[in-house]
């Protein structure tokens, strides 16, 4: 079976962005950044999208590119043990419990946009997204949502994924300038600009760890690195293009948009609703939602500002159902549209579980993904730096330009050693949170140390075992 590619340059970065922008940064940012201190989760967050984020952008895109498979493909086919084939099979777990509860969420917009014709949500809107969040009617729209993301995977990559978010993301910009330019003259936009930009040293030095773990989690979601996207997608890419330069402008162009929903969202919230930190995980349905009902020509806005959101979601949902179809399509030569239909179904149930329980979205969308993406990025960055090594910076070189190519040794050794500790760090830091657990900073760097050592050890070591054996001698 001949294997797809992308048509463009352009269209490999937009699709790239449409899996980055997404939810991640119109839905889960506002509500992440409301739960860690507004400003201080922001200011984390940037740095580890700019610091960290773009050289596990390039990681994945390397592996990707080298391999040209699906992440289980990938590992499975180049250099090392098939210990590593594991983190793939992680990876397509991963896209699979992302769908479950992100398909959920799709449901919901898809509601509202719907019911903004009508004013469904405006009389009290608390109350209408309690009634229609989970249960019969929630895995309907999820449903909904799941059927238009899969006939635009099962289209092929070109004329589905490459022609599709050509035209969504350019339209979620355009919209979202619009909505920023408008809810810039609401009467709280000042108390938003301040929660969202304003720096607040003293909560963050009071709630480091919390918020570096949230802002790590975040910016690897926003970034679709951990999960096997930016593999998968990379695989369909040529030899010529710069993987520096498309992993910086992917990081821009997400940074960007994320950076202007917050404009868009935080000073609404602030204008017509108690506070930003109310409503968790519906706090844009709970929160927005009053401020179209309070508006001439509330529908329209209301419609307007769903639609945009709807389409960011489409474009996540795409990616994420990619990963998995490009694993039965290389690995078993399944036929796409046999794949995306087989998937489809699995979703339905899987996600089905989060439509009916409140306790297993929350689970899924605030911590657990999380930590998978944490752990995917890691292992992405060790293989890539150990195991892949003299190969990998072979293929960053193919089309960097002179820039990149003298920051080419330090980006391998920093993906090798530093970045994983952090990643690994973070990773415990939110465990220990999780569990309730009061571990001191010691304890976390030294679990740290002793993890990243046994993965350079396992990395080292698979290249080693699968090097091949000088011949005995016969004289």
């Amino acid at each position: 079976m001949v294997r797809e590619s992308w048509a463009s340059r352009a269209g490999f970065i937009l699709a790239a962005v449409g899996s980055a922008v997404g939810l991640g940064n119109i839905w889960r940012f506002p509500w992440m950044t409301a739960e860690n201190g507004g400003s201080a989760f922001l200011l984390l967050y940037l740095l580890i999208v700019i610091v960290v984020g773009v050289p596990g952008l390039l990681a994945a895109f390397v592996i990707g590119r080298r391999s040209n498979r699906n992440p289980v493909g990938a590992f499975k086919s180049l250099a090392g043990s098939r210990f590593w084939t594991v983190l793939g099979a992680l990876c397509v777990v991963t896209s699979i419990m992302l769908m479950s509860f992100y398909s959920v969420v799709g449901g919901w917009i898809l509601r509202y946009f719907l019911e903004s014709a009508t004013g469904a949500y405006f009389a009290d809107p608390e109350t209408h997204f309690a009634a229609i969040s989970y249960g019969v009617e929630a895995f309907g729209y999820q449903l909904a949502v799941l059927a238009a993301t899969s006939l635009i995977v099962a289209a092929g990559i070109r004329r589905g994924i490459e022609a599709t978010t050509k035209v969504m993301i350019p339209g979620v910009v355009v919209l979202l300038v619009g909505l920023a330019i408008w809810a810039a003259r609401q009467p709280g936009a000042a108390q938003g600009y301040e929660f969202y930009l304003e720096f607040d040293g003293t909560y963050l030095a009071e709630n480091f760890l919390s918020v570096l773990g949230a802002a790590a989690g975040q910016a690897l979601f926003t970034l679709s690195i951990g999960s096997g996207t930016m593999i998968t997608y990379a695989s369909y890419i040529d030899d010529d293009r710069s993987l520096p330069l498309d992993a910086s402008a992917i990081a821009v162009f997400n940074l960007g948009i994320g950076i202007l929903a917050g404009l868009v969202v935080f000073p609404l919230l602030f204008s017509f609703a108690p506070g930003p930190t109310e409503g968790g995980p519906g706090a844009l349905f709970i929160g927005i939602a009053g401020a179209f009902a309070s508006l001439p020509g509330g529908r329209l806005l209301g419609a307007v500002f769903f639609l945009v959101v709807l389409l960011a979601a489409l474009t996540s949902l795409i990616s994420m159902l990619e990963i998995p179809v490009s694993f039965l399509v290389d690995e078993f030569d399944l036929e796409r549209s046999t794949a995306t239909r087989g998937l489809f179904a699995l979703i339905a149930f899987t996600g089905g579980v989060n439509a009916f329980s409140p306790a297993v979205f929350t689970l899924f969308a605030d911590h657990l993904v999380d930590l998978l993406l944490v752990l995917g990025l890691t292992g992405f960055m060790v293989y890539t730096a150990w195991v892949l090594g003299p190969a990998a910076i072979e293929e960053y070189l193919e089309g960097a330009g002179p820039l990149s190519r003298q920051l080419v040794v330090p980006w391998r050794y920093a993906i090798g050693t530093l970045f994983p500790a952090f990643l690994l760090f973070t990773f415990y830091a939110d465990i220990a949170a999780l569990v309730g657990l009061a571990a001191g900073t010691g304890l976390l760097v030294v679990a740290t140390l002793l993890t990243v050592m046994a993965l350079v050890f396992v990395a080292r070591r698979s290249v080693s075992e699968n090097r091949p054996q000088p011949s005995e001698s016969t004289d």
